[in-house]
């Protein structure tokens, strides 16, 4: 796999992640700790992205 293809595989999974975060938001009993989880997922997964390019 070529650095470019992970890039985008990881740029797909953040993508993914910030749909679930909005859908936990818009929820009327949002789990704020899942919630805090999916955002750091999202941090680790944006700082790979950005070392990788």
């Amino acid at each position: 796999m070529s650095i470019a293809e992970h890039v985008a595989q990881l740029t797909e999974k953040h993508h993914r992640i910030e749909k679930k975060i909005e859908m936990e938001l818009a929820s009327p009993s949002a789990d704020h700790v899942r919630i805090s989880e999916l955002k750091r997922q999202k941090l680790r997964i944006k700082e790979k992205i950005s070392l990788l390019s």
